[in-house]
Protein backbone atom coordinates (compact mmCIF):
# COMPACT_ATOMS: atom_id res chain seq x y z
CA UNK A 1 0.00 0.00 0.00
CA UNK A 2 1.05 3.29 -0.65
CA UNK A 3 1.95 5.97 1.93
CA UNK A 4 0.70 9.84 1.27
CA UNK A 5 1.49 13.01 3.34
CA UNK A 6 -0.06 16.13 2.62
CA UNK A 7 0.94 20.12 3.22
CA UNK A 8 -1.52 22.95 3.48
CA UNK A 9 0.23 26.28 2.20
CA UNK A 10 -1.57 28.71 5.23
CA UNK A 11 0.36 31.94 4.54
CA UNK A 12 1.15 33.77 7.14
CA UNK A 13 0.53 37.68 8.45
CA UNK A 14 1.55 39.94 6.39
CA UNK A 15 -1.05 38.65 3.96
CA UNK A 16 -4.78 38.78 3.86
CA UNK A 17 -5.72 42.25 3.49
CA UNK A 18 -8.26 42.02 0.88
CA UNK A 19 -10.03 40.12 4.11
CA UNK A 20 -10.12 42.61 6.21
CA UNK A 21 -11.39 43.92 8.76
CA UNK A 22 -12.28 40.21 9.55
CA UNK A 23 -8.14 39.24 9.36
CA UNK A 24 -7.84 41.61 12.56
CA UNK A 25 -9.07 39.11 14.65
CA UNK A 26 -8.74 35.88 13.10
CA UNK A 27 -5.99 34.79 10.79
CA UNK A 28 -8.06 34.12 6.89
CA UNK A 29 -7.17 30.08 7.07
CA UNK A 30 -8.94 29.73 10.64
CA UNK A 31 -12.02 32.05 9.86
CA UNK A 32 -15.30 30.11 10.53
CA UNK A 33 -17.04 28.97 7.61
CA UNK A 34 -20.10 26.82 7.57
CA UNK A 35 -19.34 26.87 11.74
CA UNK A 36 -15.53 25.68 11.85
CA UNK A 37 -11.82 26.73 10.71
CA UNK A 38 -11.88 27.35 7.23
CA UNK A 39 -8.92 24.37 6.72
CA UNK A 40 -11.10 22.00 9.12
CA UNK A 41 -12.69 21.40 5.16
CA UNK A 42 -9.37 20.64 4.25
CA UNK A 43 -8.28 18.32 6.86
CA UNK A 44 -12.10 16.82 6.30
CA UNK A 45 -11.41 16.19 2.66
CA UNK A 46 -7.57 14.46 3.78
CA UNK A 47 -9.17 12.12 6.52
CA UNK A 48 -11.33 10.48 3.74
CA UNK A 49 -7.76 9.69 2.03
CA UNK A 50 -7.39 5.82 3.46
CA UNK A 51 -3.27 5.59 3.45
CA UNK A 52 -2.72 9.49 4.67
CA UNK A 53 -0.68 9.67 8.04
CA UNK A 54 0.64 13.10 8.52
CA UNK A 55 -0.28 16.39 7.71
CA UNK A 56 1.63 19.80 7.75
CA UNK A 57 0.33 23.38 7.69
CA UNK A 58 3.41 25.28 6.24
CA UNK A 59 3.11 29.19 6.85
CA UNK A 60 5.09 31.86 9.05
CA UNK A 61 2.27 32.62 11.36
CA UNK A 62 3.14 33.10 15.18
CA UNK A 63 3.31 29.24 16.23
CA UNK A 64 0.66 30.71 19.55
CA UNK A 65 -1.75 32.01 16.68
CA UNK A 66 -1.50 28.08 15.67
CA UNK A 67 -1.21 26.44 18.69
CA UNK A 68 -5.07 26.09 19.58
CA UNK A 69 -6.25 24.93 15.80
CA UNK A 70 -3.28 22.09 15.70
CA UNK A 71 -4.43 20.76 19.17
CA UNK A 72 -8.04 20.70 18.18
CA UNK A 73 -7.75 19.59 14.50
CA UNK A 74 -5.56 16.47 16.36
CA UNK A 75 -8.48 15.83 18.35
CA UNK A 76 -11.19 16.06 15.84
CA UNK A 77 -9.15 13.89 12.82
CA UNK A 78 -7.47 10.94 14.66
CA UNK A 79 -6.42 9.41 11.36
CA UNK A 80 -3.47 11.34 10.84
CA UNK A 81 -1.19 13.65 12.98
CA UNK A 82 -1.44 17.72 11.86
CA UNK A 83 1.77 19.48 12.64
CA UNK A 84 2.24 23.43 11.87
CA UNK A 85 5.69 24.03 10.20
CA UNK A 86 6.93 27.88 10.75
CA UNK A 87 8.78 29.10 7.83
CA UNK A 88 11.49 31.78 9.55
CA UNK A 89 10.34 34.02 6.48
CA UNK A 90 7.70 33.94 3.72
CA UNK A 91 9.75 30.99 1.54
CA UNK A 92 6.83 30.99 -1.23
CA UNK A 93 4.54 28.46 -2.09
CA UNK A 94 7.19 26.09 -3.35
CA UNK A 95 10.31 27.70 -0.76
CA UNK A 96 8.23 26.16 2.09
CA UNK A 97 7.89 23.03 0.71
CA UNK A 98 11.61 22.71 0.20
CA UNK A 99 12.52 24.40 3.48
CA UNK A 100 10.95 21.29 5.27
CA UNK A 101 11.43 18.97 2.87
CA UNK A 102 12.89 16.19 5.68
CA UNK A 103 10.16 16.24 7.43
CA UNK A 104 7.65 15.43 4.01
CA UNK A 105 10.25 13.02 2.91
CA UNK A 106 10.59 11.81 6.58
CA UNK A 107 9.20 7.73 6.56
CA UNK A 108 9.94 7.61 2.79
CA UNK A 109 5.84 8.59 1.64
CA UNK A 110 5.04 7.74 -2.07
CA UNK A 111 3.38 10.70 -2.67
CA UNK A 112 2.13 13.75 -0.92
CA UNK A 113 -0.64 16.39 -1.47
CA UNK A 114 -0.24 20.20 -1.32
CA UNK A 115 -3.28 21.82 -0.71
CA UNK A 116 -3.76 25.99 -0.60
CA UNK A 117 -5.27 27.49 2.41
CA UNK A 118 -7.46 29.53 0.36
CA UNK A 119 -9.36 26.87 -1.61
CA UNK A 120 -13.37 26.29 -1.34
CA UNK A 121 -14.55 22.38 -2.98
CA UNK A 122 -15.20 19.25 -2.77
CA UNK A 123 -11.49 17.88 -2.71
CA UNK A 124 -11.73 15.09 -4.97
CA UNK A 125 -8.45 13.48 -3.41
CA UNK A 126 -9.43 10.03 -4.04
CA UNK A 127 -10.12 10.51 -7.73
CA UNK A 128 -7.03 12.48 -7.93
CA UNK A 129 -5.05 9.64 -6.64
CA UNK A 130 -6.72 6.77 -9.25
CA UNK A 131 -5.73 9.43 -12.02
CA UNK A 132 -1.65 9.90 -11.00
CA UNK A 133 -1.76 5.97 -10.95
CA UNK A 134 -2.93 5.80 -14.19
CA UNK A 135 -0.46 8.17 -16.12
CA UNK A 136 2.27 8.02 -13.78
CA UNK A 137 3.11 11.35 -14.13
CA UNK A 138 5.34 14.19 -11.66
CA UNK A 139 2.66 15.80 -10.78
CA UNK A 140 -1.48 15.65 -10.61
CA UNK A 141 -2.99 19.05 -10.45
CA UNK A 142 -7.26 19.41 -9.99
CA UNK A 143 -8.15 21.83 -12.55
CA UNK A 144 -11.89 23.16 -13.37
CA UNK A 145 -13.85 24.96 -16.17
CA UNK A 146 -14.70 28.32 -15.26
CA UNK A 147 -16.12 31.44 -17.71
CA UNK A 148 -13.96 32.59 -20.74
CA UNK A 149 -14.01 36.25 -19.54
CA UNK A 150 -12.65 35.31 -15.89
CA UNK A 151 -10.01 32.98 -17.01
CA UNK A 152 -6.81 34.60 -16.58
CA UNK A 153 -7.31 35.71 -13.40
CA UNK A 154 -5.86 32.23 -12.29
CA UNK A 155 -3.71 29.96 -13.43
CA UNK A 156 -4.61 28.51 -17.38
CA UNK A 157 -3.62 24.82 -18.44
CA UNK A 158 -3.79 23.65 -22.33
CA UNK A 159 -4.38 19.94 -21.89
CA UNK A 160 -4.44 17.05 -24.61
CA UNK A 161 -7.62 16.09 -24.12
CA UNK A 162 -6.91 12.01 -24.59
CA UNK A 163 -4.27 12.12 -22.32
CA UNK A 164 -4.91 15.11 -20.01
CA UNK A 165 -1.37 16.10 -20.00
CA UNK A 166 -1.05 19.39 -19.15
CA UNK A 167 0.70 20.67 -22.49
CA UNK A 168 1.25 24.80 -21.95
CA UNK A 169 0.83 26.15 -18.15
CA UNK A 170 0.13 30.70 -17.69
CA UNK A 171 -0.20 31.98 -14.30
CA UNK A 172 -2.68 34.53 -14.94
CA UNK A 173 -1.77 35.33 -18.64
CA UNK A 174 -2.80 39.06 -20.01
CA UNK A 175 -4.74 37.29 -22.70
CA UNK A 176 -7.55 34.07 -23.24
CA UNK A 177 -5.62 30.83 -23.21
CA UNK A 178 -7.99 28.17 -22.11
CA UNK A 179 -11.01 27.92 -19.84
CA UNK A 180 -9.49 24.96 -17.70
CA UNK A 181 -7.76 26.43 -14.71
CA UNK A 182 -5.62 25.63 -11.61
CA UNK A 183 -8.16 25.01 -8.53
CA UNK A 184 -4.80 24.97 -6.18
CA UNK A 185 -4.41 20.97 -5.11
CA UNK A 186 -2.36 18.82 -6.06
CA UNK A 187 -0.76 15.59 -6.16
CA UNK A 188 3.16 15.24 -6.34
CA UNK A 189 5.14 12.18 -6.32
CA UNK A 190 8.06 12.79 -3.84
CA UNK A 191 10.75 12.88 -7.18
CA UNK A 192 9.42 16.39 -7.52
CA UNK A 193 11.82 18.31 -4.80
CA UNK A 194 14.91 17.64 -7.53
CA UNK A 195 12.80 19.81 -9.67
CA UNK A 196 12.79 22.30 -7.15
CA UNK A 197 16.23 21.81 -6.35
CA UNK A 198 16.65 22.71 -10.25
CA UNK A 199 14.45 25.88 -9.94
CA UNK A 200 16.90 26.56 -7.09
CA UNK A 201 19.95 26.24 -8.83
CA UNK A 202 18.41 28.82 -12.08
CA UNK A 203 16.86 30.91 -9.36
CA UNK A 204 20.66 31.26 -7.82
CA UNK A 205 22.32 32.21 -11.42
CA UNK A 206 19.63 34.82 -12.32
CA UNK A 207 19.68 36.26 -8.66
CA UNK A 208 20.20 39.87 -7.89
CA UNK A 209 22.12 41.35 -4.98
CA UNK A 210 19.62 41.56 -2.21
CA UNK A 211 17.24 38.79 -3.12
CA UNK A 212 16.40 35.80 -0.76
CA UNK A 213 17.48 32.50 -2.96
CA UNK A 214 15.00 30.84 -0.35
CA UNK A 215 11.81 32.05 -2.45
CA UNK A 216 10.26 30.02 -5.05
CA UNK A 217 6.93 29.86 -6.50
CA UNK A 218 5.27 26.53 -7.07
CA UNK A 219 3.12 27.84 -10.07
CA UNK A 220 5.79 30.34 -12.13
CA UNK A 221 8.98 28.21 -10.69
CA UNK A 222 8.35 24.45 -10.73
CA UNK A 223 4.40 23.76 -12.72
CA UNK A 224 5.08 25.99 -15.59
CA UNK A 225 8.52 24.68 -17.07
CA UNK A 226 7.11 20.75 -16.11
CA UNK A 227 4.35 21.63 -18.88
CA UNK A 228 4.85 19.46 -22.10
CA UNK A 229 6.82 17.51 -20.98
CA UNK A 230 4.57 14.24 -20.43
CA UNK A 231 5.34 14.89 -16.42
CA UNK A 232 2.34 17.33 -15.96
CA UNK A 233 -1.42 16.29 -15.73
CA UNK A 234 -4.64 17.66 -14.56
CA UNK A 235 -7.26 15.68 -13.30
CA UNK A 236 -11.02 17.96 -13.96
CA UNK A 237 -13.48 18.88 -11.29
CA UNK A 238 -17.11 19.49 -12.14
CA UNK A 239 -18.10 20.32 -8.48
CA UNK A 240 -18.25 23.88 -6.72
CA UNK A 241 -15.06 25.62 -6.58
CA UNK A 242 -14.39 28.91 -5.29
CA UNK A 243 -11.48 31.36 -3.61
CA UNK A 244 -11.57 32.86 0.11
CA UNK A 245 -9.44 35.77 -1.21
CA UNK A 246 -12.01 38.38 0.32
CA UNK A 247 -14.00 39.15 3.07
CA UNK A 248 -17.03 39.19 0.50
CA UNK A 249 -16.44 35.86 -0.55
CA UNK A 250 -16.67 34.46 2.59
CA UNK A 251 -20.46 35.12 2.00
CA UNK A 252 -20.33 32.79 -1.11
CA UNK A 253 -18.37 30.09 0.36
CA UNK A 254 -20.09 29.73 3.35
CA UNK A 255 -23.08 29.03 1.59
CA UNK A 256 -21.11 26.82 -0.64
CA UNK A 257 -20.12 24.55 1.94
CA UNK A 258 -23.86 24.37 3.41
CA UNK A 259 -25.38 23.73 0.59
CA UNK A 260 -23.04 20.76 0.41
CA UNK A 261 -23.72 19.78 3.83
CA UNK A 262 -27.12 19.96 3.03
CA UNK A 263 -26.34 17.51 -0.17
CA UNK A 264 -24.93 14.84 2.01
CA UNK A 265 -27.46 15.37 4.87
CA UNK A 266 -24.95 16.74 7.81
CA UNK A 267 -26.19 16.49 11.25
CA UNK A 268 -24.28 19.54 11.79
CA UNK A 269 -27.51 21.78 10.27
CA UNK A 270 -30.20 22.79 12.29
CA UNK A 271 -33.06 20.91 12.01
CA UNK A 272 -36.77 22.78 12.54
CA UNK A 273 -38.54 21.73 15.51
CA UNK A 274 -41.91 22.50 17.33
CA UNK A 275 -41.12 25.05 19.87
CA UNK A 276 -37.47 26.78 17.96
CA UNK A 277 -36.96 29.09 15.37
CA UNK A 278 -38.14 28.50 11.69
CA UNK A 279 -35.53 27.08 9.28
CA UNK A 280 -35.78 27.19 6.14
CA UNK A 281 -32.21 26.20 3.68
CA UNK A 282 -29.39 25.29 4.91
CA UNK A 283 -28.59 26.68 8.45
CA UNK A 284 -26.08 26.05 11.18
CA UNK A 285 -26.62 27.27 14.65
CA UNK A 286 -23.83 27.79 17.10
CA UNK A 287 -23.97 26.47 20.83
CA UNK A 288 -23.46 29.46 22.26
CA UNK A 289 -26.11 31.57 19.74
CA UNK A 290 -29.00 32.78 22.03
CA UNK A 291 -31.67 32.68 19.00
CA UNK A 292 -35.67 33.99 19.61
CA UNK A 293 -38.11 30.53 19.12
CA UNK A 294 -39.92 33.88 16.81
CA UNK A 295 -37.23 34.15 14.51
CA UNK A 296 -37.21 33.01 10.95
CA UNK A 297 -33.66 31.72 10.01
CA UNK A 298 -32.93 31.03 6.27
CA UNK A 299 -34.13 34.76 5.02
CA UNK A 300 -34.77 36.75 7.67
CA UNK A 301 -37.38 38.73 9.22
CA UNK A 302 -37.20 41.67 11.56
CA UNK A 303 -33.73 42.31 11.88
CA UNK A 304 -32.84 41.46 8.40
CA UNK A 305 -29.49 40.32 7.38
CA UNK A 306 -28.40 39.16 3.99
CA UNK A 307 -25.57 38.77 1.61
CA UNK A 308 -23.28 40.13 4.68
CA UNK A 309 -20.84 39.06 7.67
CA UNK A 310 -21.60 39.89 10.82
CA UNK A 311 -18.33 39.75 13.10
CA UNK A 312 -18.05 38.23 16.85
CA UNK A 313 -19.92 40.17 19.65
CA UNK A 314 -21.70 42.46 17.04
CA UNK A 315 -25.38 43.43 18.11
CA UNK A 316 -27.95 44.27 15.59
CA UNK A 317 -31.01 46.25 16.41
CA UNK A 318 -34.58 45.82 16.40
CA UNK A 319 -35.89 45.87 12.37
CA UNK A 320 -32.30 47.15 11.17
CA UNK A 321 -31.12 45.47 7.55
CA UNK A 322 -27.53 44.75 6.65
CA UNK A 323 -27.81 44.00 3.15
CA UNK A 324 -24.86 43.37 0.45
CA UNK A 325 -25.58 43.87 -3.14
CA UNK A 326 -26.85 40.56 -4.19
CA UNK A 327 -25.92 36.86 -3.40
CA UNK A 328 -22.27 36.10 -4.91
CA UNK A 329 -22.72 33.36 -7.07
CA UNK A 330 -20.00 32.79 -9.39
CA UNK A 331 -16.57 33.26 -9.33
CA UNK A 332 -16.98 36.66 -11.60
CA UNK A 333 -17.19 39.18 -8.93
CA UNK A 334 -19.08 41.93 -9.63
CA UNK A 335 -17.34 45.33 -9.45
CA UNK A 336 -20.10 48.13 -8.30
CA UNK A 337 -19.16 51.43 -8.61
CA UNK A 338 -20.05 54.42 -6.69
CA UNK A 339 -19.23 58.04 -7.87
CA UNK A 340 -16.68 56.38 -10.15
CA UNK A 341 -15.33 54.74 -6.93
CA UNK A 342 -15.45 51.03 -6.42
CA UNK A 343 -16.94 49.96 -3.35
CA UNK A 344 -17.95 46.45 -1.46
CA UNK A 345 -20.96 44.05 -2.84
CA UNK A 346 -21.01 42.39 0.59
CA UNK A 347 -21.91 44.36 4.01
CA UNK A 348 -18.93 43.07 6.05
CA UNK A 349 -19.11 44.34 10.19
CA UNK A 350 -16.05 43.83 12.20
CA UNK A 351 -15.64 42.33 15.84
CA UNK A 352 -17.85 43.98 18.23
CA UNK A 353 -20.24 46.42 15.89
CA UNK A 354 -23.00 47.62 17.01
CA UNK A 355 -25.89 48.54 14.66
CA UNK A 356 -29.18 51.00 16.21
CA UNK A 357 -32.49 50.25 15.89
CA UNK A 358 -33.91 50.52 12.28
CA UNK A 359 -30.97 51.22 10.20
CA UNK A 360 -30.06 49.92 6.62
CA UNK A 361 -26.40 49.03 6.36
CA UNK A 362 -25.82 49.15 2.95
CA UNK A 363 -22.95 47.63 1.15
CA UNK A 364 -20.49 48.90 3.88
CA UNK A 365 -17.22 47.68 5.71
CA UNK A 366 -17.17 48.63 9.15
CA UNK A 367 -14.47 48.15 11.15
CA UNK A 368 -14.02 46.58 14.99
CA UNK A 369 -15.54 48.34 17.97
CA UNK A 370 -18.32 50.98 16.03
CA UNK A 371 -21.52 51.99 17.23
CA UNK A 372 -23.95 53.26 14.08
CA UNK A 373 -26.58 55.40 15.07
CA UNK A 374 -26.95 56.15 11.00
CA UNK A 375 -27.62 54.38 7.81
CA UNK A 376 -24.82 54.31 5.31
CA UNK A 377 -24.27 52.89 2.06
CA UNK A 378 -21.30 51.67 -0.10
CA UNK A 379 -18.66 53.53 2.93
CA UNK A 380 -15.56 52.14 4.78
CA UNK A 381 -16.36 53.42 8.41
CA UNK A 382 -13.24 53.58 10.71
Amino acid sequence: MALYKAVILVGGPSRGTRFRPLSLNCPKPLFPIANQPFIFHHLSALSKVDELREVFLIGFFEDSVMRQVIDEANRHFPQFTVRYLREYQALGTAGGLYHFRDEILRGQPDRFFVLHADVCCSFPLNAMMRSHREHQGLCTILGTKVDREVANRYGCLVENPATHEVLHYAEKPEGFISDLINCGVYLFDCTVFGEIKKARELRREQLTPGEPLEQLRLEQDILQPLAGNQRLFVYETVDFWHQLKTASSSVLVNSLYLQEMKRAGSPLLARPYDDGPEIVGAVIIDPTATVDPTAKLGPNEHACVLYSVIGWRSRIGAWARIEGDSAPNSLAQRVITENGVKVQSSAILGEQVTVGDELVIRNCIVLPHKELKNSFKNEILM
